[in-house]
Formats: structure tokens, C-alpha cells, sequence
């Protein structure tokens, strides 16, 4: 492989792209001029071009430390699509092969190598790269070496000490895409990093449309089917907390005749691996998982990530929901919330495994936060406001309050006076003087009968039954609301229990308002953000004969992935596809113009695809 001169050239050579996305050229040039970096970047915002573009620049080999296995076999095999010569070590191959690769390495066969965390400990690893010439280090999910982060991983803690030991320090850069302004100083720190440049590009994914669902347990399962069945064309990851859920969801869809396939803990390693990869090869268009599932998961034509459950922490739902829409064209994120996620999220925090790195006071700090986390968590699912502009400030992140794509700013929504009924709640909290959580106070101001009840003497409450013509959702919604605005505050822990603060107090002898924004109808937040069909609005915005010419173009690729054994967007994405539509070129020189198309895979596609639109009477451009 000759290396082109600039990192313009490398950018349009092997990635076909002729401009950087936003953040990407600062970050390249800091590496370039031999400077650390830290980039917060969001999903799909280019987080690997700013390694790989420097690493084809710099005379020595770049080590990217990844954590999963199947993320980087896709990065590999995504850079030898392109034409540049990587290679992984990690469990998946033998010693043999581990020692083949460290030795094509030596003869500077590879410029990229991606290795576990886990590898950088081993002895014959590091003897390797003593005697490498190592240009960059480039650690990607940077948050995993962070314990206040939602994936932290005590294998990311070795990379400091591998690097101190190399005889020459190589530039090091940092890469991920949630992190809150601890969780960056936490890497900052723990990495070592020298007078980094730090760039955060911002959280936001334009394409992505966020919506939030309040649906009882029965209801969740025939609003997906409902859901998927309309968006029959697409490829959808749908996520659910338990083994359980996964099991019985895929089993209505494939019963539906919807070619869904599972994916969690439970499953054979063989199985899983056949299932995540007739997703990706788009051999079933939908996948059912736990959170086991995704990460690394480079799929660009995902348009849509429902999540059956509440995730516990914002981090983990920005992450899952991010794997939608990585070409930047339009998507969805759903969240089916219930009350009962909050109490399964709750338990599994509990009862969450020891981490032997850690001594108990940081354990016990760990899971206090989060507490804390699942609480924001829940707010979220119960905010009235702009749910981006939620997820923006959470992240440190100034926003606008109105992003016009999310289900709450679509959402005809009315403000509403709640004083008497915020009146009531607190005074039935105050009596029960901080003894019980959402479900136990909502029961008794709706004049529930039960055991617990009757054992704690609820109905004795001076306020029961007084709103037993309001829905329980419409209570729980109220409490939350009084949460989020600070009159009432809730635990941290399993049960959750809600207290009444000094502003609700003083709140009781004013003579002021509580607002809150409320849906004219119920039943609309029960209603999907869109139609669906053949042509959604998640594919690019195409005429009749444009979306004609995208399904034999997507036919052709999907007719080349079989033959190569790749996915079919590695060979091209449905953004490039869309764009070949609209431009419809009928030359070499007018395809490579098409951003995605480079000099190598124009090489090998080319013709083909010119072929195609050849055979297709339009209009053409040069």
C-alpha cells in the first residue's frame, strides 16, 4: 500500500469522503502534530476516522484498544474493504495466529492493530511492542476505564502502565461517545493524558427521533408487533431487560411471520454469533436483545431502536439508542416505559455483582450513583420538555428547549394548574411521613383496596380516596412532576421513597401555582411517531423513480455482499446508495464524486453499480 501524502488525500483515497464531519479535523491535526487527544464524539460522528487517518500518516504501527471482539473484527474488516492492510488479536484467535500477526507487523504489513485491553498484560504482547516501532496509541470506549461510568471495565486500567513501559511514549488519543464531565477528568487522569487537546463535538444525533411511551405491561408486546409490522422494510434492534422478555417477544414476531432473531446471555456462543450475524448481513431485519447485545456493532442501516424496558442510567440508553442511524439518516428511538422497569432496575442495581478492583466504600459510593442515575433515568420518561434537550444537559451540554423532533414536542400538549391535586399528594406524603414509594402513595389516594394497605392502616390516611377518579398513571405522572421541580424528593434505593422537601413544605402556606404540561388526550401517547411503510421517512427523502433505482441498487449490493461474505453496508451504505439515486452518475469520475465511494471500492464496485444505472432509463448527470 502507498501512502498518499495528506490526510485529505487518505480521507477521499480509502474513505471517500472530501470533507471531515464536525470535530474531526481538529482531532486529526492534534494527533498529526504528536499532541493527546480526547474526543467526545457522538455515535456515527466519524470517532474512527480520527485514528485511522493519522495512523496511515505516521511511520509506526497504531494500536487501537477495543473492547469487544466483534467490533473489532467489523473495524478490520471494514479498513481491508477500503484497501488498507489490519488485522485483531484477541481470544478469538489462536497462538499461531497471534504470533502470524505480530510477525506480518514486524515486516510493517499492518499499520492498524486492534487488540483487547486484556492482551496489553501479556508477556509476549509486550515484548512485541517493545521492539515496534508504536506511533499511536488510540483506546476506544475511553469511558470504560472510568468506575463512575456506566461500561467500566478494570482490563482499561493496564493501559497507563503498558504505555509507560514502551521506550518511546507514542501519542495517545481517547475516543467515546457518552461521557459526563466526571467521567471525562476521570479519563483525563487515569490515561495520563499530556496537554491534550479535549474536544467535545457535542452529544447531539440530528437524525434521531426520541420518543417516550407510557404503555402497561400487555400493552407493550401488540404495540411492537404493530410497530415492526408497519416498518417491515427496516432493520430495527428492539431491547428488553430480561432473557425472558427477549424469548417471548421473538417468539410473537416469528409467530407474526416477522423473521426476528434473539440475542442474550443464556444463548450458546454459536448461536448468538449466527443470530448477530444474519442481523448484520440483513438475513432477519430485526434482532431481540438484552443489553449483551451491540456494542461495537458497526451496522449503518438501523432505523429504529425500540426499547421494551427502561434502561437504568441515561448513559446506557444514549449509547443502545445511538445504534440507530449511524449513515445519518433518519431514525427512531422508543422507550415503552412502565412502572414496573424502575422496580427491575432497582433490583438489579442491589443486587449487582462485587467488583474485587474496587475496596467496599467505593462500591458502596458506586451504587448510590447509580441510584441516582436510574432516578434521572426515570425523570426522563416522565419529563414533560424536550426529551434531546433532556438528554443534552445531562450530558453537560447546553440545548435548546424545543427540537421539534422528539415525541414531546410533537405532542399536543396543554398546560395545566395541578395545585389542588399537588395540594393532596403532599399532604398524604407528609402524613406517611416518608414511609412509601410512588406505587403505595398512588394507591391510596385512589382508594385502593389490598393487603399492604390495610396492614399499614392506609385507609385510615386522611387523604384517601381523594383521587379515585384520577388514573394511576395520571398520579404517578403528578408525583414525578413534583419530583422533577424539587417539591418532593425520592430515595436512591429499591423502594424509592418519597419525601416531602423544604420548598413543598413552605410551598403548602403560599398562594402560588404548580403547571404542568399534560396530553389533551391519553390515548395519543399510545399512538407510534410515524406511519411506516414502504417508503418511511427514516430512508432518504426519494420520488417514485428514485426509490425504484435504490431497490435495485440495494438488490446489486446485497448480490455482492453474498459473493464476498460481507455485509451488505460495507460495501455500501443506504446513505450512499440514496445519494447515488439523487446524483445518478454514468462515469467513473461522477461516482467517485458520491460521498462514501473511494478509489478502492470504485475499483471493485464500480462497474457494477454503473452497470445498474445504466440499465435504469432516467435522466443522468455527469
Amino acid at each position: 500500500m502507498t501512502s498518499p501524502q495528506t490526510p485529505q488525500e487518505i480521507l477521499k483515497r480509502y474513505f471517500g469522503y472530501d470533507a471531515y464531519k464536525d470535530g474531526q479535523e481538529a482531532v486529526i491535526s492534534a494527533i498529526l502534530e504528536k499532541k493527546d487527544a480526547l474526543a467526545i464524539m457522538p455515535t456515527g460522528a466519524g470517532k474512527s476516522i480520527c485514528y485511522q487517518v493519522p495512523a496511515l500518516c505516521f511511520e509506526g504501527i497504531c494500536l487501537v484498544v477495543s473492547p469487544l471482539i466483534s467490533l473489532m473484527k467489523d473495524q478490520v474488516l471494514a479498513l481491508n474493504q477500503a484497501g488498507i492492510h489490519a488485522a485483531f488479536i484477541n481470544s478469538s484467535l489462536s497462538s499461531g495466529q497471534i504470533a502470524l500477526a505480530m510477525n506480518y507487523a514486524r515486516q510493517g504489513r499492518y499499520k492498524i492493530i486492534y487488540i483487547a485491553p486484556e492482551r496489553l498484560e501479556g508477556d509476549e504482547f509486550r515484548a512485541f511492542a517493545a521492539a515496534a516501532d508504536i506511533a499511536l496509541v488510540a483506546v476506544d470506549e475511553a469511558h470504560c476505564i472510568s468506575q463512575w461510568g456506566q461500561d467500566f471495565r478494570p482490563s482499561y486500567m493496564g493501559i497507563t502502565d503498558f504505555v509507560a513501559n514502551l521506550p518511546k511514549r507514542p501519542v495517545v488519543a481517547a475516543f467515546t461517545a457518552t461521557a459526563t464531565p466526571e467521567v471525562v477528568e476521570d479519563i483525563l487522569c487515569m490515561l495520563k493524558l499530556e496537554k491534550p487537546l479535549v474536544s467535545v463535538s457535542g452529544f447531539d444525533r440530528a437524525n434521531l427521533s426520541f420518543g417516550v411511551l407510557p404503555l402497561k405491561p400487555k400493552e407493550k408486546s401488540a404495540w411492537v408487533l404493530e410497530y415492526v409490522r408497519r416498518h417491515r422494510f427496516e432493520s430495527g434492534i428492539i431491547y428488553c431487560a430480561t432473557r425472558n422478555a427477549v424469548e417471548e417477544l421473538t417468539a410473537l414476531l416469528n409467530e407474526a411471520g416477522i423473521a426476528a432473531r434473539r440475542y442474550h446471555a443464556g444463548l450458546s456462543d454459536d448461536e448468538r454469533s449466527r443470530n448477530q450475524e444474519d442481523f448484520i448481513f440483513d438475513l432477519s431485519p430485526v434482532i431481540v436483545a438484552t443489553n449483551a447485545f451491540g456494542m461495537g456493532i458497526d451496522k449503518s442501516n438501523v432505523r429504529y431502536v425500540i426499547h421494551y424496558n427502561m434502561p437504568k442510567n441515561i448513559e446506557s440508553y444514549y449509547q443502545e439508542a445511538g445504534r440507530a442511524g449511524r449513515d445519518g439518516s433518519p431514525a427512531e428511538c422508543i422507550l415503552l416505559y412502565g412502572a414496573a422497569d424502575v422496580r427491575t432496575n432497582q433490583f438489579l442495581i442491589e443486587q449487582g455483582r462485587e467488583n474485587a478492583v474496587l475496596d467496599p466504600e467505593s462500591q458502596k459510593l458506586i451504587r448510590e450513583r447509580d441510584g441516582e442515575r436510574l432516578k434521572q433515568m426515570t425523570f426522563y420518561c416522565h419529563t414533560k420538555g424536550c426529551l434531546r434537550a433532556y438528554i443534552l444537559r445531562y450530558f453537560g451540554e447546553k440545548s435548546t428547549h424545543h427540537c421539534g423532533n422528539c415525541g414531546n414536542c410533537r405532542a399536543n400538549f396543554e398546560e395545566m394548574d395541578i395545585s389542588t391535586h399537588a395540594r393532596i399528594l403532599i399532604s398524604c406524603i407528609l402524613e406517611c411521613d416518608g414511609r412509601y414509594g410512588a406505587g403505595t402513595i398512588a394507591a391510596t389516594l385512589r382508594g385502593m383496596k389490598g393487603e399492604k394497605l390495610e396492614r399499614y392502616r392506609l385507609y385510615n390516611n386522611i387523604c384517601y380516596g381523594k383521587m379515585a377518579a384520577v388514573p394511576d398513571i395520571r398520579v404517578k405522572q403528578m408525583i414525578y412532576h413534583l419530583v422533577l421541580t424539587g417539591y418532593l424528593d425520592q430515595g436512591n434505593d429499591k423502594y424509592g421513597l418519597l419525601a416531602v422537601t423544604a420548598r413543598g413544605r413552605a410551598w403548602l402556606t403560599e398562594d402560588t401555582s404548580i403547571m404542568m404540561k399534560l396530553l389533551r388526550e391519553e390515548k395519543s401517547e399510545k399512538v407510534s411517531q410515524s406511519k411506516g411503510g414502504k417508503k418511511t421517512q427514516a430512508t432518504m427523502r426519494l420520488d417514485d423513480g428514485e426509490w425504484e433505482l435504490f431497490e435495485r441498487l440495494r438488490k446489486l449490493r446485497r448480490e455482492i455482499a453474498a459473493e464476498e461474505g460481507l455485509p451488505p453496508y460495507m460495501v455500501f451504505s443506504d446513505k450512499t446508495l440514496g445519494e447515488i439515486c439523487v446524483k445518478r452518475p454514468r462515469n467513473e469520475r461522477a461516482l467517485l464524486s458520491v460521498s462514501g465511494v473511494g478509489e478502492h471500492k470504485l475499483a471493485k464496485y464500480g462497474e457494477r453499480f454503473l452497470a445498474c444505472l445504466a440499465a435504469t432509463p432516467t435522466t443522468t448527470t455527469d
